[in-house]
């Protein structure tokens, strides 16, 4: 028995010292910050290729004019768990986040491996936190791959070999918390939250950044407040240690030029507000978007948008885009009296939160320029054109145990984590909404830490509709629907280039390429799977390449449950195409 361990153990380290060698053989241009924010055209260097977060490519190889043509050219199996991943790549070299933190280096061209890095696995981390497999994205900064860990440690590995650099512990994960997505590297500083579970308290609910390069932290942000500390009294009389769950759990996006992270917050826990401190109070900072100072951690401003009563949280991407503001009172609800249009601003916008409503707002001053709804929403009966906060519907309120209330849309959403993107072309930002509700059951008199959000919910489509899944097309300065499809499948996240493309895939596993300026389709494939990752377009040795992943996750399964004859399988697979 020992010989044959000795000999395994022989084979093992050879493979690896072959993958070692091969990936040594390849030079990686070590990434910079000015290349992070402004990429090659051919390069996918974070989450949603740019710091922005537009999920925008100029690649053009791959047009309106031939996408049909598009065929599968490599393709792999991913490591088992929920899986959510999103492709880097990088000189030719793909960089993919597996579920339960197995990272891989791929030739982006041929899909062979290069290396492979198997980060160990608790065994009872599924008692600490639910789904510790999903990892969203990874990120890239000089020559190391930087990433979190379901052990709750931010660790890098050399980009060449896979090698473990450094790992620096942000918290202890048997006090409940995680981080669902990996980080973004901002001024040289790796940036993420964490997904705070109740038990860990409000000091599990932090953003934190380190030094890229050698793992030393650099600050810590709480987004619950202290009594003493500014906010602390919109949590009533709850006492600190009391306070939990205002959680982190997507991808920031960074204005290099204003020096601040942008990034969205959770509900708390329990979500029935009658349960804290009653139903007339803020509980800041959950369900905001906030400006934090890159180099201090400071909080800058913020901007809550509404109390959270039945878990719909606002962590989505905040896309970042200067333009000319004005919009048309026709298309769009709540409009600041203030705007003047045609003005310019920087804005953050998009999508936010579970609710559906769309945002613009000004990133230099937190100021609220114009908010609109898009699915079948009932929880907000206005939005503040002054403050920006959604008036909550006191209809749609919890005041006890035991109450049956119809919500819309779902904790499912709305929107949720699927990526929407824009393109500076047609001035459209694209998103990936759902059409259902939910029957939410308020199921407990006090807070527990047996309860996480206190409520009991089923899905279903919303009254009146036929169709689960939406695209729809929003200018960015008038707010006007450019085009809208409506399909039976859940929509999944979207990715735009240069190219006049929209790509996005479902939860039927239908990929498809869009005509970006109308919505027409021109191009589908179905893989198989429900399309569960972030599309990604690279370019290798001159040729385009489009990217995307399969899996099964909790949210597409439940959106797959309402249309039973379009469900998929649930393989986890890497699908990579290119014209012939």
């Amino acid at each position: 028995m020992r010989s044959s361990a000795m000999k395994t153990t022989a084979l093992v380290a050879a493979l690896l010292a072959v993958f070692g060698a091969a990936a040594q053989q390849r030079a990686l241009r070590p990434v910079t910050d000015a290349m992070l924010q402004n990429p090659e055209a051919g390069e996918w260097l974070s989450w949603r290729r740019t710091p922005n977060l537009w999920g925008y490519s100029p690649l053009t190889q791959i047009n309106k004019r031939n996408v049909a043509q598009l065929r599968l050219v490599w393709t792999r199996p991913l490591a088992v768990g929920v899986q959510e991943g999103t492709p880097l790549v990088h000189d030719g070299v793909m960089f993919f986040p597996n579920p339960n933190d197995i990272t891989q280096a791929l030739d982006a061209a041929t899909g062979d491996l290069i290396w492979e890095y198997r980060r160990p696995v608790q065994a009872d981390n599924n008692d600490y936190i639910p789904f510790p497999s999903i990892n969203r994205n990874l990120a890239i900064y000089g020559n190391l791959i930087l990433d979190n860990g379901a052990d709750n440690y931010a660790y890098a590995l050399d980009a060449a070999t896979g090698a473990l650099k450094w790992e620096t512990q942000i918290l202890d994960y048997r006090h409940g918390a995680q981080h669902s997505s990996g980080p973004i590297v901002a001024n040289g500083k790796v940036i993420s939250g964490r997904s705070c579970e109740p038990e860990g308290g409000p000091e599990a609910c932090v953003l934190t950044a380190f030094d890229a390069s050698t793992g030393k932290e650099l600050w810590r942000t709480r987004t619950i407040p202290k009594p003493d500390e500014p906010g602390g009294d919109t949590w009533g009389n709850i006492p600190y240690e009391e306070r939990r769950h205002v959680g982190l759990w997507m991808v920031p996006s960074f204005d290099p030029e204003l020096k601040r992270i942008y990034v969205g917050t959770s509900v708390t826990s329990p979500a029935p507000k009658f349960m804290l401190a009653g139903n007339d109070k803020q509980y800041l900072y959950h369900n905001s978007t906030l400006a934090i100072d890159v180099d201090t951690g400071r909080i800058v401003w913020y901007l809550q948008h509404n109390v959270d009563h039945w878990d719909l949280d606002h962590p989505f991407e905040r896309i970042l885009i200067d333009t000319a503001v004005a919009p048309d009172p026709d298309a769009v609800a709540w409009i600041n009296p203030r705007v003047r249009p045609g003005q310019v601003h920087k804005v953050i916008t998009g999508i936010p939160g579970k609710t559906g409503l769309v945002y613009t707002i000004d990133r230099e001053t937190g100021q609220f320029l114009w908010s609109r709804p898009t699915v079948e929403q009932n929880v907000i009966t206005r939005v503040n054109t002054e403050s920006g906060e959604g008036v909550v519907n006191t209809e749609k309120m919890f005041t006890g145990p035991n109450q049956e209330i119809l919500v819309c849309p779902s904790l499912t959403g709305g929107k949720n984590y699927h990526a929407g993107a824009y393109s500076p072309d047609t001035k459209l930002m694209y998103m990936p909404l759902q059409n259902v509700c939910m029957m939410s059951t308020s199921t407990a008199a006090r807070p527990s830490l047996d309860e996480l959000y206190a409520i009991r919910t089923k899905d279903q489509i919303a009254p009146g509709e036929q169709n689960v899944g939406t695209i729809e097309a929003i200018n960015v300065e008038t707010g006007r629907t450019a085009w809208k499809r409506e399909q039976r499948a859940g929509q999944t996240s979207l990715m735009t280039t240069a190219g006049g493309l929209l790509f996005g895939g479902d939860t039927a596993g239908r990929f498809r390429a869009y005509d970006a300026e109308s919505g027409a389709v021109l191009w589908e494939i179905n893989l198989g799977s429900q399309i569960t990752g972030f599309p990604a377009t690279f370019a290798v040795n001159g040729k385009q390449y489009v990217a995307i992943s399969t899996g099964a996750t909790p949210n597409t399964f439940g959106l797959a449950t309402l249309t039973p004859e379009t469900r998929a399988g649930t393989a986890n697979g890497l699908f990579v195409f290119a014209l012939p």
